[in-house]
């Protein structure tokens, strides 16, 4: 990618007393671009994310948006500097509408009261955009499905025009076909500008439409690749640690080779 990152993280700690859940861990995310975040149970995802989202502020390390350091302390302080997250359980409101939904806790008002025209106005103009098909804006959340309830989380994220939207496994539990749904969405963000980091455990959701992979275990980086260019087995190779075991047995049987050639020697 080209250009300044959006985000940036340099040699990010964070630890929960005797658990250190973050290790030197460095990420770069730029516009125009989907990073995938993937690692196994425990590799430390969750712990980014909020790391990111202002939820967790880092014990050690540095974050930079746009190239300026930041410190990210407080959610409020990731959505002021246009950081949007989605997390996997949507927090939507089964009993509102789209529309309440979208706008809850940022509802237009006018004169003292809601404006109502306007909000539906501007909910129907971002589904456009992002070709978001909810037959009818005025629906309760809960008759929605779930890829319908994906896309008005998303939808909801971006009410505040933000750089990086985070999504916390957008399509688990979907079916193939709200899956596909919620992947387009992901794709026209992209086409937008914006900076995509899409946590997920499915990899040909990742390989569908990420552009780069950046793998973490055990709380640490282990290997940033190019969708293009690399195999699913490489990826997955890293997550779980097989091309350390590999280097490991190769360093092994260099050692083993080189003592048994200065025994001969000797």
């Amino acid at each position: 990618m080209t250009g300044a990152p959006v985000l940036q993280l340099r040699s990010v700690s964070k630890r929960f007393g005797a658990v250190q859940a973050l290790t030197d861990v460095d990420l770069t995310v730029h516009a125009g671009e989907v990073l995938a975040l993937v690692g196994d149970n425990g590799a430390g995802k969750s712990t980014l994310v909020k790391t990111i989202a202002g939820v967790h502020p880092v014990d050690e390390g540095t974050l930079t948006w746009h190239g300026e350091p930041v410190r990210l302390a407080r959610p409020q302080d990731a959505a002021a500097l246009g950081i949007a997250t989605v997390y996997q359980d949507l927090a939507l409101c089964d009993n509102l509408d789209v529309i309440a939904n979208l706008f809850l806790g940022r509802e237009k008002r006018r004169r003292g009261l809601l404006d109502e025209v306007a909000m539906e106005q501007h909910a129907r103009r971002l589904l456009d955009t992002l070709a978001i098909r909810i037959p009818d804006v005025r629906t309760p959340v809960a008759a929605l499905s779930g890829g319908q309830r994906q896309v008005v989380a998303i939808a909801r994220a971006l009410v505040g025009e933000p750089a990086l939207v985070v999504l916390d496994e957008p399509t688990a539990a979907l079916g193939v076909e709200q899956t596909a749904q919620v992947l387009d969405l992901v794709e026209r963000l992209r086409e937008q500008g914006l900076a995509v980091v899409l946590v997920s455990h499915n990899m040909a959701d990742v390989r569908a439409v990420a552009d780069t992979v950046a793998v973490l275990r055990l709380g640490r980086n282990n290997g940033v690749f190019p969708v293009a260019g690399t195999t699913q087995e490489q990826i997955v190779a890293a997550i779980t640690g097989a091309t350390d075991n590999a280097h490991a047995r190769r360093a092994r049987r260099t050692e083993h080779t080189e003592h048994t050639e200065e025994a001969e020697a000797v």
